[in-house]
Formats: structure tokens, sequence, C-alpha cells
């Protein structure tokens, strides 16, 4: 069976390792153009092209997948199978029905909740203590596509999303592979979605990590961990962003949110009289530290209610 892989970021390097790990013959692989990263904005590779590169794969990084040449380029490879795993584009309809056996995408949620570009990441967001990956027959709609098979994956109370992507992307090349052995055997089952029970998780954005200290501290350490390792939650010290990028549900009664009760260690009120400790932390224009050492050299005291909303 020839398979055409798509995807992009770390978490699919799994899922093709494990195809070729199985033999399986990848004709090439379609992964999003180098991008530049870093202050001093240098091109970089997507982590699937490194990997590709590493094994001498055929890589096409193409801006468009809506032309007669990317089209043309899937022809000419002629695959059986296509296998999408966080790839970051929406195929056209030509590249949709061009494969023998079609498209096959591995989702980092329990389909139908989460349909979109960060489902991980709001699982932790929104609390879940449980997740899961699906594979599932790709059509042309949002990940509204028939489900194959799915598996649960437990969500840590400190895990970050960054964590838990890590974590997830090793079931998800379980599943694939198990997935891909059902259809060559014709064992697969296609479970059409509930589309009443959908729920959509839009990619994250600035705001999405802006903290109101009025939500209580599980909310706040679910965001913080949720938007690791980007956005990255963040408030307003005293006119100047302030990161944090781990916490710990505090014991501390709180009145008033925002408001630091303790500074060793560093505890923040938050809404419903409930607290939060700050783990690390960074000021704009500084480098992160443990909030032990932030406080060594920022002037916070018990009382003081310095934490307030960004300027998003």
């Amino acid at each position: 069976m020839k398979i055409l892989f798509m995807g992009t970021p770390e978490f699919a390097v799994p899922s093709l390792e494990i195809l070729l790990k199985n033999n399986y013959e990848i004709c090439g692989v379609f992964t999003k153009p180098d991008k530049p990263q870093g202050r001093k904005q240098i091109l970089t590779p997507p982590p699937v092209k490194i990997f590709a590169q590493q094994n001498s794969i055929n890589i096409y990084q193409p801006e468009k997948l809506k032309t007669p040449e990317t089209f043309e380029i899937v022809q000419n490879l002629n695959p059986d199978l296509i296998i999408v795993v966080a790839y970051g584009k929406i195929l056209p309809k030509n590249i949709l029905e061009f494969p023998k056996y079609g498209c096959i995408n591995v989702h980092g949620s329990l389909l139908p909740k989460y349909r979109g570009a960060a489902p991980i990441q709001w699982s932790i967001i929104n609390g879940d203590q449980v997740t899961g990956i699906t594979t599932m027959f790709m059509d042309e709609g949002l990940d509204t596509g028939d489900i194959l098979l799915q598996t649960k994956v437990s969500i840590n109370n400190e895990e970050n999303s960054e964590e838990l992507k890590s974590k997830m992307s090793i079931v998800g090349a379980e599943l694939l592979l198990q997935t891909i052995k059902k259809l060559e055997n014709n064992e697969l089952e296609r479970i059409k979605q509930d589309d009443s029970q959908a729920t959509l998780s839009p990619p994250l954005d600035k705001i999405t990590g802006d903290i109101n200290w009025n939500k209580t501290s599980d909310e706040i350490h679910n965001l913080v961990r949720g938007s690791n390792p980007w956005p990255i939650a963040h408030t307003n010290l005293r006119g100047k962003l302030f990161k944090i990028y781990k916490t710990r549900v505090a014991t501390r009664y709180s009145r008033v949110p925002g408001q630091v009760i303790s500074t060793s260690p560093l505890i923040i009120g938050c809404g419903g009289n409930t607290s939060i400790e700050l783990l690390e932390v960074q000021i704009e224009g500084k480098k992160k530290l443990s909030a032990e050492d932030f406080c060594r050299g920022y002037r916070l005291t018990p009382n003081q209610t310095v934490f307030g909303q960004t300027f998003y």
C-alpha cells in the first residue's frame, strides 16, 4: 500500500515513524513551508520535514493545495491512501477523492467533541479529565467525517498542552497503525458523527491567554496549562505584561481577586474565594524566572491588588 503522509508539527512525527517501522511504502510527505522563528527570524523547517529528510522521503511543501500543480504532484505519486496528522491545511475535494482507500485523519479528541485546530489545548482549558484520539475518514467538512477508531487518554491535573500533546502523539500513532491494519483486512466500521453533540476548538490567540482574576483558581490553573507553550497565560502587573508559565492551586482563602496574599510562596487571590500559587513567571523585557527568584528582585507586598487585565 502506497501512502502519502501529510503532517507538520512534532505531534505528527510518531505517526510517520510507526508507518516506516511497519514497512509501509511512504511515497511522499506533504508538510507546511519552512517558517521564520525566534528573535532572529531564522527560517526553520517543521519537525515532519526534518524527520522525512533523515529517512530520505520525498518532501513537498506547497503554499496552496487548490492548484493544478499540487494536484499533479498527488497524481504522479499515485497513493492508495493519504494519512493526515496535524497538517494545518484543508484538503480540497479532488485530493480527498483521489486515493483508492480515501484519506484518514488522526485527530486529538473524542469526536464530535472539539472539532477544529486546538482540541488538546481546549480540553485542558475547559478542565477535562479525559480526552482521546480519533481516527476518521475525511470529508469536506471540518473534522466531520465518519469515525473509525477511538481511544481515551487521561489528563493529568499538572500537565500542560505540550506535555499532553507529546503523550497523545504516541497514542495517536498506535491507533493509526491499528486503523490501517483493519483497513487492509476489511474490518473497519464507519460511524457517523452526531452533529448535535459537536463542539468546536478554534485556534488560540493572545486574547485567549488573558487572565480574568475573577475566575476560580481551578479555571486559571487550567488556562495556564492549556496556554503553555503558546500564547502563555498573562496578566497586567503595574502596566507591564506579566506571563505565567506554571501554577499550582493553593488553599488560601481570598476575598479580593488579583490581590497578593503571600510573596513566599507567591500566592494571588482569585474569584470564588480561591487562590493560586505562581511557580514560573516572566515580566515584560526580562527572562523567565521561578516566582521565588522574581519576588527577590521585584517589590510585591501582601494585600496589594496589583494584577489585572492586559491591554488586549
